[in-house]
């Protein structure tokens, strides 16, 4: 690697904490990779039920939706397509990675 190469990917690394770090510093998110961490898959409507039931939370999916794309850009939480659903996943990857340099 060159020396404008080790740069570049240094400060791609940096953005990829800070969107770590941001994605986790809301208390609704932990709470949406608190669900997900506990089962393998939720859908939408399955990870909203979740947050209103079991947290009391007054959350709308539209909302949930926007938690979940800060998520997905910090690679914490994966989505794929199964039929009409789209089903989410947790990623623990990321929260890993960020780890190791200091653990």
């Amino acid at each position: 690697m060159t020396s404008n190469q080790i740069v570049a990917y240094n400060r791609l690394m940096d953005l990829d904490k800070d969107a770590i770090f941001k994605a986790l510093g809301d208390s609704t998110r932990r709470l949406i990779l608190d669900e997900l961490s506990e089962r393998n898959e939720l859908t939408l409507y399955e990870l909203t039920a979740r947050l209103v039931m079991k947290h009391n939370l007054s959350i709308t999916r539209q909302a949930i939706t926007k938690h979940l794309n800060m998520l997905e850009d910090a690679g914490l939480v994966i989505s794929k397509r199964k039929g009409k659903y789209r089903v989410l996943m947790f990623n623990k990857e990321p929260l890993k990675n960020l780890l190791k340099g200091w653990v």
